[in-house]
């Protein structure tokens, strides 16, 4: 059932809650940032209703502030984030919840339990891009989306160059061509996922996704994540897409600074892994919990 979830600013954020199974409660943070939850998939896997071999437990998904269904309205900052996080928390009774987060969700999450270990009973960590600082990964990244659009790139780079311009038709062509690249499925396969990706669509929100972004880089730029997470004491799992066109080896510091970690890379999967491999996705969170 879908809910409405009041700021302490009295900005309105849509989330739904599945599941009421026996198991602790998992909030799972979507990815952009400027995007809106993508994580149906997941949830069912988590929620038990997913098919053959998942388990019940509690599941909150959520819209983040200027997103999707939620009131597109800012201040855009990560403690507003993190505080919109807590909020949710607050609104379903949790005293404590695992996280699941995905790429820029994934650093909300973290962030989040180095506010709040206490209330954190878990980390799952899908898809980020580490605590080093953007400059060290984000070339690679672009040389490999510019590789994977191949004969796409030239209309992927018009509609970009045309920005606050395109319709919304376009708008949702731009991002398609872009999510089309973040699964290692043979093409044909890949533009129907991303087709679903947008489906229903809500339009990015570039103005949320360059505040946080910018304050995302200059926080990392100072070195500062690395203490706090050497100081952490929340379980952490780290799930990867061996495909990810992310490079991997990104996340290394992080997984180097956590005092309780583990780390799973699922073989052939991109940046969304339980695509591309539900059952291994499902099995390897699935031990995690418990």
């Amino acid at each position: 059932m879908d809910e409405t979830v009041r700021t302490d600013d009295g900005v309105r954020l849509w989330a739904t809650r599945a599941a009421d199974g026996p198991g602790e409660p998992v909030i799972l943070c979507h990815g952009g940032p400027g995007l809106w939850d993508t994580l149906e998939a997941p949830a069912a896997l988590l929620a038990g209703t997913g098919g053959e071999g998942t388990w019940g437990r509690p599941v909150v998904r959520w819209d983040q502030r200027g997103c999707g269904r939620s009131q597109r309205s800012g201040p855009y900052r990560a403690d507003r984030s993190v505080a919109d996080l807590d909020t949710v928390r607050r609104h379903f009774g949790l005293e404590r919840t695992a996280l699941l987060g995905h790429s820029w969700g994934a650093h909300l999450a973290l962030s989040y339990a180095l506010a709040h270990p206490a209330r954190v009973s878990a980390l799952i960590y899908v898809s980020g891009t580490g605590i080093d600082e953007d400059a060290t990964w984000h070339p690679h990244y672009q040389e490999a989306l510019h590789r994977k659009l191949g004969a796409h790139r030239r209309r992927w780079e018009e509609l970009c160059d045309r920005g606050e311009d395109r319709t919304p038709e376009e708008g949702r062509e731009l991002a398609v061509l872009q999510w089309s690249v973040d699964f290692e499925a043979a093409p044909d396969r890949a533009r129907e996922y991303a087709e679903a990706m947008a489906t229903p669509w809500f339009d990015v929100n570039y103005p949320c996704n360059t505040a946080l972004v910018a304050e995302m880089r200059q926080s990392l730029a100072t070195g500062a994540p690395r203490e706090r997470c050497a100081a952490l004491e929340v379980p952490v799992l780290i799930v990867d897409g061996e495909r990810d066109i992310r490079p991997r080896w990104a996340v290394d510091s992080l997984e180097q600074a956590l005092p309780r970690v583990a780390r799973t890379t699922l073989a052939g999967a991109g940046h969304l892994p339980w695509t591309e491999d539900p059952e291994g996705f499902r099995a390897a969170v699935a031990a995690f919990l418990g």
